[in-house]
């Protein structure tokens, strides 16, 4: 894991069995899952220094694939060909912990301008935070997922969420981890991310899709191990992903987008039950 959990020494309470020796509190070391600012410098190629885009709070790993995938579902960039290089390089820490991903853009694409009233700091539980407007971020996708014929069973979309769970390596040693997961429509795992962001394990998983050449994401899902926003929503829509999934509920404005952009969102995928709050046709009872 490198990087992406830390060992911490914790008083461990436990008033029901207490520890080993009848104690019922003991000191021990516990793993924590590492978070740590990431800033993303975007601009054209030259001599001079990129311009500070954005900064996210991130479990470091999968970096390039996160810088990727947010400009593209920031609307940035469209495909693998709008990026020239994307590489982590030196910031001001020292030792480096390479907390600075720099990206140049190809010739024909223009840099982001920078406006005062969008504020491109994001935590890490929210993507959108300090956007203007709803309308702000409102990206539209080059993709329409509304013409999507995939279907999916209701008996493989209720296995998957303990097949995500299977394969979250990070979550096992922390459980401070979030999950995305993107599938074939048969249920076959196609790729995993985990950041202790939601909107960032897309977007981990997004870029990765991007620097692989697979957009649009058709005929795939999009599963989530928290709650469905209007952030992971947009995210999902501009990857041209049609089915998102995901263990805990969505919000009002997700489930409203996902009916605009003709997208199938599940909600409360748990056992053998499930919500489906647009787009029903897919799923197959």
């Amino acid at each position: 894991m490198g990087r992406a959990s830390a060992r911490r020494t914790v008083l461990r309470i436990d008033l029901e069995s207490g520890a080993a020796d009848g104690r019922p509190a003991v000191r021990r070391p516990d793993n924590l899952a590492a978070e740590e600012p990431l800033e993303i410098r975007v601009g054209p190629a030259g001599t001079g220094r990129r311009a500070p885009l954005a900064v996210t709070m991130r479990t470091p790993g999968d970096d390039l694939d996160l810088a990727i995938g947010f400009l593209l579902t920031e609307g940035i960039i469209r495909s693998t060909d709008d990026v020239r290089t994307a590489q982590l390089c030196a910031g001001t820490d020292t030792p480096n912990t390479y907390n600075v991903v720099d990206v140049v853009l190809a010739d024909d694409v223009p840099a982001p301008a920078t406006d005062p009233a969008r504020n491109f700091y994001t935590t890490s539980s929210c993507g959108v935070c300090g956007k203007a407007s709803i309308d702000a971020i409102r990206t539209r996708s080059r993709y329409d997922v509304s013409d999507d014929p995939v279907t999916v069973p209701a008996r493989t979309l209720a296995d998957l969420p303990d097949r995500l769970r299977a394969a979250q390596r990070g979550f096992d040693r922390t459980g401070g981890l979030h999950a995305a997961g993107l599938f074939t429509a048969d249920g076959e795992l196609v790729t995993l991310r985990e950041d202790v962001g939601r909107h960032n394990a897309v977007d981990k998983v997004i870029g990765w899709a991007v620097r692989e050449r697979r957009l649009p994401l058709a005929g795939h899902l999009l599963l989530v191990s928290g709650r469905a926003s209007f952030e992971l929503t947009q995210k999902a829509w501009m990857a041209g992903i049609p089915l998102l999934a995901a263990v805990s509920a969505p919000s009002t404005l997700a489930a409203e987008l996902a009916t605009e952009a003709g997208m199938t969102l599940v909600g409360f995928l748990r056992g053998a039950t499930m919500n489906v709050y647009a787009g029903e046709t897919r799923i197959k009872v």
